[in-house]
């Protein structure tokens, strides 16, 4: 798919980061975009800076509530942007919308570790059996399944617990792999890819804590104070030494450093997602660092989840274990 003008996408996570930049850049190459998000006001504020950079004639862009993790969400939010589009077909479907938390088996809740999962991977998994349909009517159509370098090393470092957003982005990795013949032997006319972010300068770590939460504001509950206190203890500090605000101030630092010290921002990231699928890639590495990691992945699994590993890694790429919490898309 060379040209995206005249074409229809779906982008869900369409509020911020990746997910904002995709939609702009859709849009400013002529292509009708339906988005969601969980929040109104991001998604609100896409529109905005997607108008001011100019919708040529005969695109669109509409903002749609819905759950990536809810199938009853994701259904309502097919049959909206069908309506709204006036079309019963899709060309690009783009399930980028991800959440972290629920690092831990052991010490995070089922219900934040299964909050974690369902989105990153439920949101896949039901994103493409929803707007299949659409994609099968489509002359041409691309499926996009955002990954994650934690889709091939499922780690933050080794003193970080990492285990739901990995296992999802493990999943949508192998689900997106498995595709490829599955859409060859089936649907020939769809392609798919798999992206794989390294850190990329996106609102994620705020976002994940107000979903995980169920608010759209910037204050901490007691619960993610409490939740808070126990990852700083983890980490071997003295939580007790430190007062609420204190640690509230830690948890907006970590967000901020996470979204304005990254080595790769989110419209360039989204440049390369699109340079991808124009390329008909099916694995799409994004940012210096996720090349190097494959690399080292590659060269030494063995040895992957051992802390030498770990200090290699940083040595190539900068990465930080403070200035990392759950990289990649929403």
């Amino acid at each position: 798919m060379q040209d995206f003008a005249g074409k229809i996408a779906v982008v869900t996570g369409g509020g911020t980061g990746m997910g904002r930049e995709l939609a702009r850049q859709l849009i400013a190459e002529g292509c009708s975009v339906a988005m969601c998000d969980v929040s109104d006001r991001n998604m609100a504020e896409t529109i905005r800076l997607a108008e001011g950079d100019g919708v040529p004639q005969g695109a669109k862009i509409t903002a749609h509530h819905a759950d990536v993790s809810s199938e009853g969400d994701l259904i309502r939010f097919r049959d909206e942007a069908a309506k709204a589009h006036d079309t019963e077909k899709l060309h690009l479907l783009f399930n980028n919308a991800g959440i972290g938390g629920g690092g831990s088996m052991i010490n995070d809740s089922r219900e934040e570790w299964e909050r974690t999962f369902n989105v990153c991977w439920g949101g896949v998994y039901l994103g493409v059996r929803t707007f299949l349909p659409m994609l099968m009517a489509a002359d041409e159509a691309h499926i996009v399944n955002t990954s994650s370098v934690n889709g091939f090393w499922a780690s933050l470092g080794p003193h970080v617990s990492h285990t739901a957003y990995a296992a999802a982005k493990f999943a949508v990795k192998g689900f997106t792999e498995a595709l490829i013949t599955d859409l060859r032997l089936n649907a020939p006319h769809i392609k798919c890819s798999v992206v794989m972010p390294g850190h990329i300068g996106t609102s994620i770590v705020a976002n994940s804590r107000k979903v995980i939460a169920g608010v759209d504001d910037d204050a901490l509950s007691p619960e993610d104070l409490s939740r808070a206190r126990q990852r700083i203890g983890r980490m071997g500090l003295d939580p007790d030494q430190l007062s609420n605000e204190a640690i509230q101030a830690m948890v907006h630092e970590q967000a901020r450093r996470f979204l304005e010290d990254a080595p790769m921002t989110a419209v360039d990231a989204a440049r390369v997602i699109l340079e991808g699928v124009k390329a008909d890639r099916w694995r799409i590495l994004v940012g210096e660092d996720a090349h190097a990691m494959d690399r080292l992945v590659r060269e030494d699994p063995e040895h992957a989840y051992e802390e030498g590993f770990f200090t290699r890694l940083m040595g190539e790429t900068g990465w930080r274990l403070n200035g990392i919490a759950g990289n990649q898309a929403e």
